[in-house]
């Protein structure tokens, strides 16, 4: 199994490459599915759970190919069997994103229920809701959504849709299948993520009649089909978050090519405010930071709010930062399981529920820790960096989930870290 050695104590200095978004390019996968038309997309990360989807989709009778550019080129038009199966689907939520898009074209679909990360529940009822209010039959058997429409219909029906809570696959699990459904669809309360935005001008360019992604209000207009397109999958703010606050953390001054400042006005924020210079440049964000920073509170919440997938990575710098803060997690209630191992570097966190307060200590000493969740693997390195001596981070396929060749960028940085 492989691991992260990190030997800390160099600051960071350079330019870094933002890959496209994982939350983003998973979504986008499965959009393909809506057309027999080919779709290109471009700036797809190299992550595993993007394997995984690939995998998924090749299943079904997909042609799915990467090519040497990076771009990914699908054809759905032989698609023969639309199933996820649990093998494929259990290390991966967002394998539920081919529900909607599988029962929006054929009128049928059979996924599992997902897997993913062990931070907390996140069911998939508001998926099934939205879906059974256009029209939809699902039952949960042995493991499995299974969906079809009604007997003599051939497409679902629009309907306005208000979820209980904001859900972000679930906002764009039914934005896909309202591109193909009869009428008009609005979704109430939909989830504001830039990922979504990004998704519906997918869909816009497949021939979708879509207005007010990224606000709380999408109205989709049902068409007949949809046809191919090539889309550049938006830059991931969560990576980019992540090597905001291994500068801070470690020192130096970093430029961050491809970056959106836009997407990160919460975090930009709070890194301010400690102390470091962050600012937008032609090209991406540029980020000076030296000395301790100084710790900053924070409570995370749904876009435009602080990020939850940001919370370990931000609480990693509070660690060495000067000063006590608060860090308040509202959206998962399991996502402080690293604190236990930023304690066993030497941080000093008390944790309370969904609150944690953290005590900034001048150094950490290295030691063996274990990732239990990819952020919290994020928040691990980024302590390793700034930690005396060596630092060995194990099972680290959680962030092969989300980061593409993290090690390898940090290298690029300075930083002295290997993969062992």
């Amino acid at each position: 199994m492989d691991k992260l050695l990190i030997r800390g104590g160099r600051t960071l200095h350079g330019e870094v490459a933002i890959s496209g978004a994982k939350n983003a390019a998973l979504p986008e996968l499965c959009a393909a599915l809506l057309t027999a038309d080919p779709v290109t997309l471009a700036n797809v990360p190299r992550l595993q759970d993007v394997t995984t989807m690939l995998k998924l989709i090749r299943n079904m009778g997909v042609a799915a190919e990467r090519g040497d550019d990076g771009a990914v080129r699908i054809d759905a038009s032989a698609l023969s069997s639309p199933e996820a199966p649990y093998e494929l689907v259990k290390t991966m939520r967002a394998s539920v994103l081919a529900l909607g898009p599988l029962l929006a074209r054929f009128g049928e679909a059979t996924v599992s229920l997902p897997g993913g990360c062990a931070i907390g529940s996140r069911p998939v009822d508001q998926h099934i809701k939205g879906l059974q209010a256009m029209g939809a039959e699902i039952v949960v058997a042995h493991g499995y959504m299974i969906a079809k429409l009604p007997a003599g219909w051939r497409r679902l029906r629009g309907a306005r849709i208000a979820t209980d809570m904001v859900t972000v696959t679930g906002t764009e699990n039914l934005l896909m299948a309202a591109t193909l459904a009869e009428g008009e669809t609005v979704l109430e309360n939909a989830a504001q993520e830039p990922e979504i935005p990004d998704l519906a001008e997918m869909l816009i360019a497949m021939g979708a009649r879509i207005e007010g992604h990224g606000t709380s209000r999408i109205r989709i207009e049902g068409v007949d089909r949809l046809r191919g397109c090539a889309h550049a999958v938006v830059p991931d703010r969560i990576e980019a978050g992540t090597f905001l606050c291994a500068v801070a953390a470690a020192g130096g001054d970093v430029l961050l090519r491809h970056a959106r400042a836009e997407h990160l006005d919460a975090v930009i924020d709070k890194l301010r405010e400690a102390g470091a210079v962050v600012e937008t440049v032609p090209g991406g964000v540029r980020i000076r930071a030296s000395g301790r920073l100084k710790a900053q509170s924070f409570r995370t919440t749904e876009y435009p709010g602080f990020p939850t997938d940001m919370q370990a990575q931000f609480m990693a710098l509070n660690v060495v930062s000067e000063g006590t803060s608060k860090v308040a997690e509202t959206i998962f209630e399991n996502r402080f399981m690293h604190v236990n191992e930023l304690v066993r570097l030497g941080a000093r966190i008390a944790a309370d529920g969904k609150v944690a307060v953290v005590e900034g200590v001048e150094r950490l000493s290295g030691a063996t820790v274990m990732a239990t969740d990819l952020r919290a693997s994020a928040s691990l390195v980024i302590a390793g960096l700034v930690a005396d001596g060596e630092t060995l981070v194990d099972r680290i396929y959680h962030l092969d989930r989300g980061y593409d060749r993290m090690e390898a960028k940090l290298r690029g940085l300075g930083a002295d870290i290997e993969r062992i």
